[in-house]
């Protein structure tokens, strides 16, 4: 008999609906019904709680394969998961260059250093480039921490490719506008990212 199956047969006996078993084991209603029909497995944490709820043995429930297998997707999620969080830190940071003097002006015969928010020597055009910039690398990095457990395909396929793209137009607009310092800061950023991309690999 496969884990769906089970699940069923468990869930009938003790006289509960899928709702009822939801709200027993902390998870929508959906779950129960993806598991039952035989779409998806749940993660570890549920199948303990599954286990633990109906006082079974979770390789009553499951094969030892299946485990294994579910084991692989939760620590990928958790990787996922975890670059998510350090992505959208990141991206977040990016607001420091509102405040940090880390923009160049010149004043007469100096230059002095300066942050996004007070830069008056540069054109116009450059200082909405980089307003634009940075405002949507921290739009993106509040979305990536706000959104985490969001699996929407076009999200899920966009956020990384987002934040890297943002990374990269933020160090070309600084390098090309002679910015060096907040060209760093963005270079920096981006490096990370890649490090944790390389790692996921």
């Amino acid at each position: 008999m496969e884990f769906n199956e089970k699940l069923q047969q468990l869930r009938k006996q003790k006289g509960m609906t899928q709702q009822e078993l939801a709200e027993k084991l902390f998870v929508s209603r959906t779950a129960i019904s993806k598991w039952e029909s035989g779409r998806g497995y749940p993660n570890l944490d549920s199948l303990k709680a599954i286990a633990s709820f109906f006082a079974v043995q979770i390789d009553e429930l499951i094969s030892s394969n299946q485990v294994l297998t579910i084991a692989a997707e939760n620590q990928k999620q958790e990787k996922g998961h975890f670059r998510d969080l350090v992505f959208g830190l990141l991206d977040v940071c990016t607001v420091l260059l509102f405040f940090l003097p880390l923009f160049a002006e010149k004043d007469d015969y100096f230059i002095r250093a300066t942050s996004l928010l007070t830069l008056d020597g540069v054109a116009f055009y450059l200082r909405i480039a980089y307003f634009i910039v940075v405002s949507l690398s921290v739009i993106t990095g509040v979305l990536t921490l706000a959104l985490q457990n969001c699996t929407a395909l076009l999200w899920t396929k966009f956020k990384t490719k987002a934040s890297l793209m943002l990374g990269v137009i933020a160090v070309l607009l600084f390098v090309i506008s002679q910015q060096p310092y907040a060209a760093v800061f963005a270079l920096s950023l981006l490096i990370i990212k890649a490090i944790m991309l390389i790692k996921r690999r």
